[in-house]
């Protein structure tokens, strides 16, 4: 969140191979200072937040990544270009999980190399995958990365600097840029962003509590899911590049968001089901916001878990588990799936149309702040989603991001007409 703007900023005056490479180091140098992190004789769980820190501070180089797409694309070429884009970073999301799955082979001892002293284990071995990946793409991109910027109708541009375009193109003032609908899409691109961090957030707690699972059977079901949900993505990535030439970026944003409210409509428990109670913490711990009726209730049904290895089921802390109904695995997986069309359609068609919006100009401050607000989103919709359902329950939650989905419809509503390129705008480029 930090990084976007500072790496944004640096690509409007500078060739971007500079902050691409810059934070690319940076992360690389987190990702050994991670390996080592066993070596200091204290204060290591320090140089851990530190070595975590600088990873996430690397990452800000997608505000550059998307900028150079955007400088380097026609409108007719960049929903396809930023839907390529938008795979591979899926991809990555589902191969992540399934090299660390693969790395657990090693175990926690691992090898030693004594001479540099470096342990590589399960734990360090996909940070080491990390670092090599990050020289591999330095390498890449001085070997194969040019500059290179077109305006909107696909024109070369001679110069990465606005301030040294060519002459016979005459640019707009910054401040001819469509301010409102600006403002609104970052907006939008928050609320995508944050329904879907509180939506894999959900998933390990829900999966406990109403299916009784273990942590270790909510992880890995959990995992599975989320590695669907990207294979998902990515078709809907390839299909989208083909639907936004028919209907166009906002009628497929609009069916995106549409989609995922009924996705989370159905996330609404109901029926006279309930979820199994989590009794055995009832021997230990008192029974907050509960009825004497449902004490005794309590203490006549919790004999039934005496066999069972650990306390699974819904928490008995969680008042809400004793009268709201269980959500069906039937449910939950129609819910995950409809979220899993609508959220990387709402993703990349936010950009695509924020992109178009800021013209031929360079972009890297807007699209660093754009990043930004997507990395907000993932820092309160977990915070959100944590707190809500905790305290009142899945009813409570789901209808509150329901709610909040219909105000973000209605906004996308009212800017609808006003999220129209650039170029189109200023009525260079017909519609």
């Amino acid at each position: 969140m930090v990084a976007s703007p500072i790496f944004g900023l640096w690509s409007n005056y500078r060739p971007r191979k500079e902050p691409l490479i810059v934070s690319i180091f940076i992360s690389v140098a987190a990702n050994c200072l991670y390996a080592y992190v066993h070596l200091p004789a204290s204060h290591n769980k320090y140089y851990m937040l530190v070595a975590r820190g600088l990873v996430g501070f690397g990452a800000g180089n997608v505000a550059v990544v998307r900028s150079y797409i955007a400088g380097a694309t026609s409108l007719q070429e960049r929903t396809g270009s930023m839907a390529n884009t938008s795979a591979c970073q899926a991809l990555g999301f589902i191969l992540g999980p399934v090299f660390q799955t693969c790395f657990a082979l090693i175990g926690e001892k691992g090898v030693t190399w004594d001479t540099i002293k470096l342990q590589i284990n399960m734990y360090t071995a996909p940070v080491l995958l990390g670092a090599f990946l990050g020289i591999l793409n330095i390498i890449l991109i001085l070997a194969i990365l040019r500059e290179h910027r077109v305006d909107d109708s696909g024109r070369q541009c001679k110069s990465i600097n606005f301030e040294e375009a060519s002459p016979d193109e005459v640019q707009d003032p910054q401040g001819n840029i469509d301010q409102v609908a600006v403002a609104s899409t970052n907006v939008l691109f928050f609320v995508v962003l944050f329904i879907f961090a509180l939506f894999e957030t959900i998933v390990t707690p829900l999966t406990m509590d109403m299916y009784a699972w273990t942590r270790e059977q909510a992880v890995l079901y959990g995992g599975i899911i989320l590695a669907a949900l990207g294979v998902e993505a990515v078709i809907i990535f390839m299909g989208i590049k083909l639907l936004s030439k028919k209907i166009g970026e906002r009628a497929i944003l609009l069916g995106g968001l549409i989609v995922v409210w009924v996705g989370f409509f159905i996330l609404l428990p109901w029926g006279n089901q309930f979820p199994k109670i989590q009794w055995q913490d009832l021997r230990n711990n008192s029974i907050p916001n509960t009825t004497f009726g449902e004490i005794i209730i309590t203490l006549w049904k919790s004999p039934r878990d005496d066999h069972n290895e650990g306390p699974t089921g819904c928490p008995i802390e969680q008042a809400w588990c004793l009268y709201t109904p269980m959500i069906h695995v039937a449910q939950f997986l129609t819910s995950a799936v409809l979220i899993g069309i609508g959220y990387p359609s709402c993703n990349v068609m936010s950009y695509t149309l924020y992109s178009k919006i800021l013209g031929p100009k360079p972009q890297g401050v807007y699209m660093g702040w754009l990043t930004a607000s997507g990395s907000a989103a993932r820092i309160l919709g977990p915070v959100f989603i944590s707190q809500v359902y905790t305290s009142w329950g899945p009813r409570w939650a789901f209808s509150l991001v329901c709610g909040l989905v219909v105000l973000t419809i209605t906004l996308l509503g009212v800017v609808y007409r006003r999220l129209i390129a650039f170029s189109v705008r200023r009525g260079r480029i017909p519609e």
